[in-house]
């Protein structure tokens, strides 16, 4: 099969979350199964830092965005990682040679319902000139959320493409894409699209428009494709989930298990593999007290959080607990990696100049830290409301970091509590929050340093558990393959 994904985000090109992650290892998997994977993204300024040599081409196209509107592109090419993945990127300056993605300042760009209304366009206007016709069109999230409308709308265009299928998966949605109408237009799209597939309470959505559109919806984890159909996770849509229900399902993330790989990570100061973790993580901690300036400590356990300071990772619990650790002087040291809302940033800087030989934070985007943060520390706390999947959970448990985490989405899916009955059959890879609350938080942690220092052999275990858990996308693609082939067998008997 032929298969093009369409995604705004692909390490190491374009990141601000795991949706990036996803979309720079999946392809590269599936292609190992035998089939032509290709991604199709927009070249944001900042693309060429990727470190991977990105080429220009000839190949050229206008979008007619209105009727006194065309707007132009061209296409970049590269290779994902060595692999055999075409990535092309397109090249629109006046849309994407931007500081950031979407916004900034905590503000997003006015522009961007227009700005992605054009990737979706430019993306199957590049298929077309590419003659490359695509059995699948992988869509993700939002941003390529009008491709699997513009493609069910258009049959000529679908039959000049070969008929292709459209998968529409969802990474977070709490994430939409919800325009005022007015925008609608851009599309080329009837009204009567609008009316029947992406209306949401007299505005344009652009990820109900695919979740209407396409022929399958996956999400990533089967917990959170049943949740979402719920009113608590389904943020407006789940009625449209539900109706959909044959045609939704849940797959869990990988990782990528040769860049995520503690025994071969150059970005370690000491590199170390199950049989020698306990030496490897005591150096690797070292090393970040000495950079932040924290207590110089073999003993003392280390709390390891990265990704985005916004609410739905919880941070109305996080900050509490660390609030309180350090007014009590409890023996913890925290060291946190992101960025994200001002309020938890000022919080954090706060935290950092009260105790300096405890909490240190470092708020921006830091690839190499993210791993050494992972070596380092001994827990790894994650007491998301909700979480699609979650990768940080995986990489804990490769680097041998004992997750604590809400019972929610994919990190329920991934990580097993260390409950009496669990650690007896030897199940457990980590901890579940009692409840959603600074003292559940604060609970789950106790639990874990309580068998961290009292119940070493049951640490021990946990730990290796974790470390020999298999969360590489191998099994992920094959499930992905197999919706691929579904898809189309499916398609082709109509």
């Amino acid at each position: 099969m032929n298969i093009v994904f369409l995604t705004s985000e692909v390490v190491p090109f374009a990141k601000t979350g795991g949706l990036a992650d996803v979309c720079g290892a999946l392809p590269i998997e599936v292609s190992r199964l035998g089939h032509r994977c290709s991604i199709i993204m927009p070249a944001f300024r900042g693309v060429e830092r990727s470190g991977i040599d990105i080429q220009p081409t000839d190949i050229s196209f206008a979008i007619p965005l209105s009727a006194d509107k065309l707007v132009g592109g061209r296409l970049l090419h590269a290779k994902l990682g060595g692999s055999e993945v075409d990535v092309w990127l397109i090249d629109q300056p006046q849309y994407f040679d931007r500081p950031a993605l979407y916004g900034e300042s905590g503000f997003d760009y006015h522009d961007n319902g227009e700005r992605f209304t054009f990737f979706c366009r430019a993306a199957i206007a590049a298929m077309l000139r590419l003659e490359q016709a695509p059995d699948v069109v992988h869509c993700n999230d939002w941003q390529s959320g009008l491709a699997p409308l513009l493609l069910k709308s258009n049959p000529k265009l679908a039959q000049q493409l070969g008929f292709p299928v459209s998968v529409m998966t969802i990474h977070n949605m709490a994430y939409q894409g919800v325009f005022p109408a007015e925008l609608f237009p851009l599309s080329g799209l009837d009204w009567n699209d609008f009316h029947s597939d992406c209306e949401f309470y007299g505005q344009v959505n652009f990820l109900k428009a695919g979740l209407n559109a396409a022929d399958f919806i996956t999400t990533v984890s089967p917990r959170y494709a049943k949740e979402i159909q719920t009113p608590q996770h389904g943020c407006g849509l789940d009625g449209v989930l539900s109706a959909r229900q044959g045609r939704v399902v849940g797959i869990t993330n990988g990782i990528d298990v040769e860049v995520w790989d503690p025994s071969s990570d150059v970005k370690l100061p000491m590199r170390y593999d199950s049989e020698h973790w306990q030496f490897g993580k005591v150096g690797n901690k070292r090393s970040l007290q000495e950079e932040f300036g924290l207590e110089l400590n073999d003993d003392v356990p280390m709390i390891g959080l990265v990704g985005r300071l916004a609410e739905q990772k919880g941070w109305d619990l996080i900050l509490p607990v660390i609030k309180q650790h350090v007014q009590e002087q409890r023996p913890t040291q925290w060291i946190i990696l992101g960025s994200g809302d001002p309020w938890v940033e000022y919080e954090l800087k706060n935290l950092c100049e009260q105790a300096p030989q405890q909490v240190a934070a470092h708020i921006g985007f830091h690839d190499a830290l993210a791993h050494r943060i992972e070596a380092g520390s001994d827990l790894f706390v994650m007491p998301s409301h909700y979480e699609p999947c979650g990768l940080n959970q995986l990489y804990s448990l490769r680097y041998g970091t004992v997750p604590v985490v809400t019972a929610t989405g994919g990190l329920a899916d991934t990580v097993v509590d260390a409950s009496d009955e669990n650690v007896a059959n030897q199940t457990a890879t980590g901890f579940h929050l009692p409840e959603k609350t600074p003292q559940g938080l604060d609970q789950a942690i106790g639990r874990a340093l309580n068998m961290r220092h009292h119940q070493k052999k049951n640490w021990q275990d946990l730990v290796l558990r974790g470390m020999r858990k298999d969360s590489s996308w191998r099994q992920s693609a094959a499930q992905y393959q197999a919706l691929y082939e579904e898809a189309v067998s499916l398609k082709a008997s109509r």
